[in-house]
């Protein structure tokens, strides 16, 4: 288990940038996982901004989503594909056949699950997942006491992250909102895993996850197993950990 602790939050965003930028330099076909939210719209960014002075070949690079919001369109705001394209796929000029995303509308979500699933394998499998952690431990939409042996699924949305979002995004409370995300098994399944926590409000269940039992009460928690998993941490999220 790796844990590796920036100074600020600033140099936190330069070292999860360069976990990908590396990812490509090493191999430009690579099959890279991306997660959204407050944690990671920075370090996308900043790949885009160096990227703009440096240009790295990303032809042959797949990106794709970790999770979907359900029940919304596409351009919806607070849908991860929205904010993916906006905050990094533009700024790269990735070509939509190399960008993967789960549906936020379709007649079958289960055979839209398999067939994601599916493409991911067809193109080699993950070799990079960037994983935000949840103030609860949910990583994507997989939620505390949802089993470690899911594959790509519907579920339903948190509460507090479901608040969260309508706040973000100005969401009128009669839009229902669902999630779709890759299983605890799917990711477990990545050859190379970096968890990217930052701030004072992930302190608490950065320690449950790393130094806690593994339990589905604490879905990262898992990642405590994996056999090529970085915890990427500023100071204030590893500020409860016993060993620093």
């Amino acid at each position: 288990m790796k844990i590796t602790i920036t100074n600020n939050e600033r140099e936190f965003d330069c070292a999860a940038a360069w976990r990908v930028i590396g990812e490509i330099l090493n191999k430009p076909s690579s099959v890279i996982g991306l997660s959204t939210g407050r944690t990671t719209g920075n370090l996308h960014r900043l790949i885009g901004e160096i990227y703009s002075k440096y240009p790295f070949n990303v032809a042959s690079t797949t990106f794709f989503g970790l999770d979907e919001v359900t029940n919304v369109p596409r351009e919806y705001a607070g849908a991860c594909y929205t904010m993916l394209k906006t905050e990094l796929m533009d700024a790269l000029g990735v070509k939509d056949e190399n960008f993967l995303m789960l549906p936020t509308v379709s007649d079958d979500f289960e055979k839209a699950c398999k067939d994601f699933q599916q493409e991911i394998a067809r193109r080699g499998g993950i070799d990079l997942l960037i994983l935000g952690l949840g103030e609860n431990g949910h990583l994507g939409f997989n939620q505390p006491g949802n089993p470690f042996d899911t594959e790509t699924w519907v579920t339903g949305m948190h509460a507090e992250l479901e608040v969260r979002i309508r706040r973000e995004t100005n969401t009128p409370p009669e839009k229902q909102l669902g999630g779709i995300t890759l299983g605890i098994k799917n990711i477990m399944q990545a050859r190379r895993i970096v968890l990217v926590a930052k701030g004072t409000n992930k302190t608490d269940i950065v320690k449950q996850m790393l130094e806690g039992p593994v339990t589905t009460d604490v879905p990262a928690s898992i990642l405590q197993l994996h056999p090529n998993c970085e915890f990427l941490l500023d100071s204030k999220a590893a500020a409860g950990l016993s060993a620093k």
